[in-house]
């Protein structure tokens, strides 16, 4: 049974919440701020929901906190919409943002296909790019010259599409749908984010760029 950590102040939001993906067979736990948030995580959610407009400590900070010990997908909940809160969510770690208020059978459909992504067996083996790159795709982890470079979850995803499909160039809504599982043609914004930060990581390890722009179009990775 998927077990999902929600993260919300407002006590009948986490019912309305509780009760749906209950009924919809998973297990849940609640916290209503990030100290119980920080106890919950410990018992290793399969997928966190977590409000942004938290007291104390809110949703961004806490996010950034976990991420470095919770592999799984983090979806923000948020009134907020504007481009600059979702780069500040992504930089710190989440993977998706609920818009409030929101429907909830749209939101049992993201976390499904983010659930369902999760699921999936990889079973590839290592490739090895002009003898220094090395992407794992059953460990699911990057090495350049026999080192490991620390990716997010959807980061490596991004990598993993465009590296098992070199030269076809993928359009940024493509990527979305692919990669989150969903047809939002509005959130290429959040493709974009996701590669600056592969990219700055590449070249933190003196790793040459391996993610073309074509633009006016999208990305692809190099053929040869």
């Amino acid at each position: 049974m998927p077990k999902i950590l929600i993260v919300d102040d407002e006590a009948d939001l986490r019912k309305l919440l509780t009760d749906y993906f209950e009924i919809n067979g998973y297990s849940v736990m609640t916290a209503k701020d990030s100290r119980e948030a920080l106890r919950k995580v410990e018992q290793q959610p399969d997928l966190v929901l977590l409000d942004i407009n938290m007291p104390e400590q809110n949703g961004l900070q806490l996010c950034e906190k976990i991420r470095g010990f919770v592999s799984c997908p983090i979806l923000f909940l948020t009134a907020r919409i504007e481009d600059a809160d979702k780069i500040a969510g992504f930089r710190a770690g989440g993977d998706d943002y609920i818009l409030k208020p929101f429907s909830i059978h749209e939101l049992g459909a993201r976390v499904e296909a983010h659930m369902r992504r999760e699921q999936r067996i990889q079973s590839k083996s290592s490739i090895r790019f002009n003898e220094d790159l090395v992407i794992d795709y059953t460990a699911r982890e990057l090495y350049y010259r026999e080192k490991r470079i620390p990716l997010a979850k959807k980061e490596f995803d991004i990598i993993e599409l465009l590296s098992t499909h070199p030269g076809m160039v993928f359009e940024k809504e493509r990527m979305y749908e692919t990669i989150w599982g969903m047809d939002n043609q509005g959130d290429s914004s959040v493709i974009a984010e996701h590669i600056r930060r592969i990219r700055s990581k590449l070249k933190e390890y003196s790793c040459d760029n391996r993610i073309e722009t074509v633009w006016g179009v999208g990305y692809k990775w190099p053929s040869s």
